[in-house]
């Protein structure tokens, strides 16, 4: 299975980021025809302020981001993962992943569950929780016989809902970011190899990047959008910028790192619900 993820720099501009998203997915057909490719978290609109952000969620189906993502994934004949968007149903707004196959049928839709809510050390107060609802169940989509587990950005430091994918079979698992520069520099590549190895899966990671505004100052995520394989081997990398990156993924090379190291079977402590 070829993979692309795709890179970018969203601001509080919806149809710009709509325009900026299709543009890159047509770059990632052209120069790689994958078969899968993933956007990053909240691909459709960032920054800005809460009411901002609850004013550029859309029912899905029936929003702009929504049908842009199911016109590609029938034009291409791909699979089609969004990422996240901003979803409207009824009052509440979700972090929401979904994912088309290569007809344009939706097959997968993930809420994010851990919602990231912080002070960093220099005073700014994230929280996602004044925005979104959080999501309350796992969710895999088949690829043509390869299971894929969903996450989204700050589930990467909740390594049970990983455990739970790779129960339900996941041999893959997306990981759609928005990660700041502060903890991205120190936290980013560690927790996604780390979710690899200890789930003997390959991660895919692609992340928001760069500069954005919110409440009128400036803000930084990380980037660096990452395709881990199961033994922990970084495989493809994107620094800065807008852009693509693409591997090929073996599902032989899970088998066999879980034949190196057995690691369901030694399990000895049960998965708490």
């Amino acid at each position: 299975m070829k993979v692309s993820l795709i890179q970018m720099n969203a601001q509080h501009e919806k149809t710009a980021n709509v325009r900026l998203a299709a543009e890159l997915i047509d770059r990632a057909w052209e120069l790689d025809k994958p078969d899968l490719v993933v956007l990053p978290e909240c691909f459709m609109f960032y920054g800005g302020n809460v009411a901002l952000h609850k004013q550029a969620a859309e029912p899905c189906p029936g929003g702009v981001a929504y049908s842009m993502l199911q016109e590609k994934a029938k034009r291409y004949g791909m699979f089609v993962h969004g990422g996240s968007l901003n979803e409207r149903d009824g009052a509440d707004v979700y972090n929401t992943s979904v994912v088309f196959d290569r007809a344009g049928n939706e097959i997968a839709r993930y809420r994010k569950i851990h919602m990231f809510a912080i002070t960093t050390p220099d005073g700014v107060v994230y929280d996602e929780g004044t925005i979104y609802k959080a999501g309350d169940k796992i969710v895999t989509f088949d690829v043509e016989g390869i299971n894929v587990g969903c996450t989204i950005c700050y589930d990467l430091r909740f390594p049970e809902i990983f455990i739970k994918l790779v129960n339900a079979g996941a041999r893959v698992i997306v990981v759609p970011s928005a990660f700041t520069l502060q903890t991205g520099k120190e936290h980013w590549e560690a927790l996604l190899r780390a979710r690899a190895i200890e789930n003997q899966v390959y991660i895919l990671a692609p992340g928001q990047e760069g500069v954005y505004y919110e409440d009128g100052a400036p803000l930084y995520n990380y980037g660096h959008s990452l395709i881990v394989e199961p033994w922990g081997t970084v495989i493809a990398r994107r620094g800065l910028g807008n852009g693509i990156v693409s591997a090929h993924l073996d599902p032989a090379e899970v088998a066999k790192a879980r034949e190196r190291i057995p690691l369901a079977s030694h399990r000895r402590i049960p998965l708490l619900a």
